[in-house]
C-alpha cells in the first residue's frame, strides 16, 4: 500500500481503494504489511499493537465473519491522515450464519513510508434478511449505490 503522504484527494481516494482491496482478501498476513511493525488500533473495543497481534485479531474476525465483503469510502484527509466511511457483511459464525453488516468509520494516520502506524475504527452491526443485502454473490461492491438510505 505504498503512496506515502502528503495526500491529495486523489492518493487519499486510491490508498482507501487499496486498502479496501487488500481486506476484501482476507488474508492476515498480508493485510499486516501495510501497518508499521509497531502500528497501534483501537478495533471497537479492542487495543493491539504491531504486525502479530493485527495477524491474531484478523485470523479471529474471519473466522468467524464468514463471506466477508467490504466497501470504503474517503471521508475527508490532511497530509498524512485519511478518515474512511465503511460497510461490509458478513455471516456470522457464532449467530447461525445470519447475514449481518457493519457501518463504521476510521481514522487512519501513515507513517513516512506509506504504511499505517495508527487504526482507530468504530463499526456498529444490524442484521439483515437475504433480501436486504447489497454485496451479493456477482455484485461488484463498487457497484452497490450507497448514497440510499435503505437500512
Amino acid at each position: 500500500m505504498s503512496l506515502p503522504p502528503p495526500f491529495t484527494a486523489e492518493t487519499a481516494r486510491q490508498k482507501v481503494k487499496k486498502a479496501q482491496d487488500l481486506w476484501n482478501t482476507r488474508d492476515p498476513v498480508t493485510v499486516s504489511k501495510a501497518y508499521t511493525p509497531d502500528s497501534i488500533w483501537r478495533n471497537r473495543s479492542s487495543f493491539i499493537q504491531g504486525h502479530e497481534a493485527i495477524v491474531e485479531l484478523l485470523t479471529k474476525k474471519w473466522n468467524r465473519e464468514k463471506s466477508y465483503r467490504l466497501r470504503k469510502e474517503l471521508f475527508a484527509f490532511t497530509d498524512n491522515k485519511i478518515a474512511v466511511q465503511f460497510w461490509y457483511e458478513y455471516q456470522d459464525s457464532e449467530d447461525g450464519m445470519k447475514w449481518k453488516r457493519c457501518y463504521g468509520l476510521e481514522d487512519w494516520t501513515f507513517a513516512e513510508d506509506g504504511r499505517m502506524r495508527k487504526r482507530q475504527m468504530s463499526g456498529n452491526d444490524i442484521g439483515l434478511s437475504e433480501e436486504q443485502r447489497w454485496f451479493k454473490e456477482g455484485v461488484s461492491v463498487e457497484d452497490v449505490d450507497i448514497t440510499e438510505a435503505h437500512w
